[in-house]
């Protein structure tokens, strides 16, 4: 497996579970030993020279299990910074703005073992960013985030992107967070890359339309299921909802005749944006053969 990614870019890397991207992250922070090949890091051998590039790396992984429990918020921001060299001194105004963008003014006196598991996780976010690094790895920045928190982390990230040129390495299970975060994707699979290719690109490719089709009553449509690429059936409400994603126009008549002649009462028709989680699908279905 083999991919790089640019300064200041926005990457996600993704995969289903057991795909390598756990393995693979540790290897590039140094805490698994590759069996072969080569990691840099802005030009610094990441496995001959591990401390070295861990100078300019700092990573969220597992959430959080990255924070010392024992000690305060404010505490834990003053270590991690600590262990970059940076002074007290010169990262006050910082952790101050730190504490405000995650909502942990009025815990930065609580030791972390007391905090909630979202704001363990926030405060795991807020040390890594803390040290001040050029390059970012995030594993599932996201979780155990509330929804406001999320898109407010989902700006911070572009911003730190765009404005700062940090370098950012993120994977996640959530698609609207790598959809308006990330410019470009790598998607792996088995320990080999399936795709990597800007976003944008990637939809055109697999230009599919998603529609939800609402039916009366609770069906189960198997038939509709072995014809058709149904990606969700759910019972909503006195109603079937059938996801449907379709690659060619004909296709939408055909399954209206199909629903037609499985007796089934159409009530109304959704048109779904394509989004990165219906592309994600297609590509591992596809390309993971």
């Amino acid at each position: 497996m083999s991919f790089s990614v640019d300064e200041g870019e926005v990457v996600g890397f993704l995969g289903p579970n057991g795909a390598g991207k756990t393995t693979t992250i540790k290897c590039i922070c140094g805490l698994v030993q590759p069996t072969s090949g080569r990691i840099k890091i802005f030009g610094i051998d990441a496995v001959d020279e591990t401390r070295k590039a861990m100078r300019y790396t700092s990573a969220v992984l597992e959430g959080n299990r990255n924070i010392y429990w024992r000690l305060t918020t404010k505490e834990n921001l003053e270590f991690f910074a600590g262990l970059q060299g940076r002074s007290k001194n010169e990262i006050v105004s910082e952790i101050d703005s730190l504490l405000d963008q995650f909502d942990l003014r009025d815990k930065e006196n609580t030791p972390a073992r007391k905090l909630s598991r979202g704001m363990q996780q926030k405060l795991a976010l807020a040390c890594a960013l803390i040290r001040g690094t050029d390059f970012l790895i995030l594993d599932e920045p996201t979780l155990g985030l509330d929804v406001k928190t999320s898109k407010e982390l989902r700006r911070y990230l572009l911003k730190l992107a765009e404005d700062q040129g940090k370098t950012i390495l993120l994977s996640s299970h959530d698609m609207n967070v790598v959809e308006e975060v990330c410019e470009r994707v790598i998607i792996i699979n088995n320990g080999r890359v399936l795709a990597d290719d800007l976003v944008e690109n990637l939809k055109s490719v697999f230009d599919v339309h998603l529609y939800d089709f609402f039916i009366e009553g609770k069906h189960r449509f198997e038939k509709i299921r072995g014809s058709h690429q149904v990606t969700d059936i759910r019972y909503v409400n006195g109603k079937t909802r059938l996801r449907v994603a379709l690659k060619e126009r004909d296709s939408f008549y055909r399954l209206v005749d199909d629903l037609k002649n499985e007796g089934a009462k159409l009530d109304r028709v959704k048109n779904l944006d394509t989004h990165m989680e219906e592309i994600f699908m297609n590509i591992i279905e596809e390309r993971g053969r």
